[in-house]
């Protein structure tokens, strides 16, 4: 220091402060999905648009993932995350099959996710699942999580960045919320319609929603696939 002026102080370096250094490992990269579970079948859909920002890294990702002839995952948030826990699941399901002789039911899987998730509490996979899929006695099951493993069983969900435009009509067509009329099971044909509808309307509000839609129909007899365009810009 030295002083120039009487009773002025003038500092000949600069004033260190503590530098922040952030580290944030995660990245949302878009994109939406749903599931409604019907009488004896469910429905798993999901785009296939991968984004950051405003840019689009790739238009066919896929974010369901088939787990079984009963089981269908679909994962939207940050890729690598979704990626490592896909992996995971299908890791913990093979050594099961192999220690007991059978195949994981869809309950079981879904108790199995929140535990997965629970013990990552604390540096959380940064992933929105929604497992679909027919329980034991043959009917449709749906299971939403949190990334940090609580879920509930419910008639549908949709996650993702247009979660906000869809969900609401999916209380509307298939919970029948606040309707008079009384509320009854849709058929798979209905329900193949909503959904398309849903991600159709969807992708053009949503910018990180659109490309393909490729939708899991799990019934008694196993799992198909049904693909359909969805906008490009």
């Amino acid at each position: 220091m030295f002083s120039t002026y009487p009773g002025q102080v003038v500092v000949d370096h600069p004033v260190s402060v503590p530098i922040e250094h952030r580290f944030d490992p995660y990245v949302d990269n878009g994109g939406t999905l749903l599931s409604i579970a019907g009488e004896d079948f469910c429905v798993v859909a999901a785009d296939t648009r991968q984004s950051e920002g405003y840019s689009i890294n790739a238009r066919y990702v896929p974010k369901s993932v088939k787990l079984s002839d009963k089981t269908v995952i679909s994962m939207g948030g940050c890729y690598a995350d979704c990626l490592t826990l896909t992996k995971k699941i299908q890791q913990s399901m093979e050594w099961y099959h192999h220690a007991h002789g059978k195949t994981m039911s869809t309950a079981a899987v879904a108790q199995m996710l929140s535990i997965m998730l629970y013990q990552k509490r604390f540096f959380p996979f940064y992933s929105w699942c929604i497992l679909g899929g027919l329980d034991e006695e043959g009917k449709g099951a749906v299971y939403t999580y949190d990334p940090v493993g609580s879920y509930e069983r419910e008639s549908c969900r949709c996650a993702g960045s247009a979660s906000s435009l869809i969900q609401p009509f999916l209380d509307n067509q298939i919970n029948f919320k606040n309707q008079e009329t009384q509320r009854q099971r849709q058929t798979l044909d209905q329900v193949l319609r909503i959904t398309k509808d849903s991600f159709t309307s969807a992708t053009e509000r949503d910018i990180y929603t659109g490309d393909y839609l490729e939708i899991f129909v799990i019934t008694s007899k196993g799992v198909e696939v049904q693909k359909m365009d969805l906008k490009k810009d």
